[in-house]
């Protein structure tokens, strides 16, 4: 598919000129577009191994958390128990931040809750498998926290990765080709141009040799 040429005001050696800087410039800009690009993949490849781990971990806590919750029910009965957990509820408070990836602005969350989700409950009607349940249950908050940040920084970084690539094929296979075709375009003119006036002076030549 041949391709398209940009418009220039005049086939002139001054336009060439500017053309020749354009792409140069363009091919400058698709440099660092593709760094770009690499930096981002590969801190998205990062990011999704860390939430394939911390998924896993979450299920296992989960599970562990569960196991002892269910311990605790049955030692203390799901009366007893549920009174206990209203008692102990609390507001959780969640710190939120950006950092910088490849230009790209990703949250950093921070769970504010120092003594988990079940504290507040009596330590002396209690047994160590509450406990247990209580900081299993409050780890496994900070795991959902750390899950919810790494999955907003995976949609972001997708986002920002097909706009990007986006961006880097329009130069590669649009305005860089047609940079190229229309310089090739002027220097064919000028080529033209110059047989054209060498064809015109020798014909001149001959005229005045005659004479």
């Amino acid at each position: 598919m041949p391709q398209q040429l940009i418009k220039v005001a005049r086939p002139t050696k001054i336009e060439l000129i500017k053309l020749r800087r354009r792409l140069v410039l363009a091919t400058r800009i698709q440099k660092i577009i593709k760094d770009r690009v690499s930096i981002l993949i590969l801190e998205f490849l990062q990011i999704a191994r860390q939430t394939v781990e911390t998924k896993r971990a979450l299920l296992e806590e989960f599970s562990e958390g569960y196991k002892a919750l269910s311990i605790a029910a049955g030692y203390h009965g799901y009366i007893a128990l549920e009174k206990e957990l209203i008692a102990s509820e609390k507001d959780l408070a969640i710190a939120g931040g950006l950092r910088n990836v490849g230009g790209v602005r990703i949250p950093a969350f921070e769970l504010k809750e120092e003594e988990g989700a079940l504290r507040g409950y009596s330590l002396v009607d209690t047994s160590s498998w509450l406990d247990q349940a209580a900081r299993l249950s409050g780890k496994c908050l900070e795991t959902i926290v750390e899950l919810a940040e790494l999955q907003r920084s995976l949609e972001l970084l997708g986002k920002e990765i097909n706009r990007t690539k986006r961006i880097l094929n329009a130069l590669e296979y649009l305005i860089i080709p047609s940079l190229q075709a229309t310089i090739k375009y002027l220097y064919m003119k000028f080529e033209e141009r110059d047989r054209e006036e060498k064809s015109r002076l020798k014909r001149v030549k001959v005229l005045l040799e005659r004479r």
